[in-house]
């Protein structure tokens, strides 16, 4: 039998739930490096970040069999974990009391650090479709998700109410949903 040097995603997710590791580590090697810069930049902890990835990918190895083409895709099922994840850490009262301690100069170190980190999501079209969204949208996106924002911190931090952020982040998700289905 010889191996696929690409997988299709239905290919890759049947892999995937047939336990085949040579899947699973080409998981890892195309997906890994896009999850990293979303967790690391909700946490903007380079150490703690690297072990919610390892964790993330265990969750996947383990979860496999809970996703549903029919929901979305493969990316977006594994940036959901991420993000989760990286919200659960950043939450945590040891990630808490960590940041507490952190001397001075490795916070200014780490604010300048963290300016410097970029998503690049161009290979997956990913900043196009953002910026393909009405302002409005895009800022309670990236909110919610790139900066872990719960949705009541949302709407304290844009001043606008509840329902107006859960009815935003609703449609641009639709939107979103739509534009990557096109591409």
């Amino acid at each position: 039998m010889s191996i696929p040097a690409t997988y299709s995603e239905e290919q890759l997710v049947l892999a995937l739930k047939n336990r085949d590791r040579q899947a699973f580590g080409y998981l890892y090697d195309h997906y890994s490096a896009a999850l990293y810069t979303i967790i690391r930049q909700i946490l903007r902890d380079p150490d703690r970040s690297d072990d919610v990835l390892q964790e993330v990918f265990t969750n996947i190895w383990r979860k496999i069999e809970t996703y549903d083409p029919e929901k979305g895709r493969i990316f977006t099922w594994m940036l959901n974990i991420a993000r989760n994840a990286s919200i659960d850490t950043l939450r945590s009262k040891d990630f808490r009391q960590a940041r507490q301690n952190q001397e001075l100069s490795e916070t200014v170190d780490f604010r300048m650090e963290s300016r410097a980190v970029q998503p690049n999501f161009d290979h997956i079209g990913l900043r196009k479709a953002l910026e393909g969204l009405r302002p409005e949208y895009r800022e309670v996106i990236e909110l919610a998700y790139y900066k872990g924002y719960t949705h009541e911190e949302i709407a304290d931090s844009a001043k606008i109410p509840l329902g107006t952020v859960k009815t935003r982040i609703r449609s641009a998700l639709i939107q979103l949903r739509a534009h990557l289905r096109q591409t």
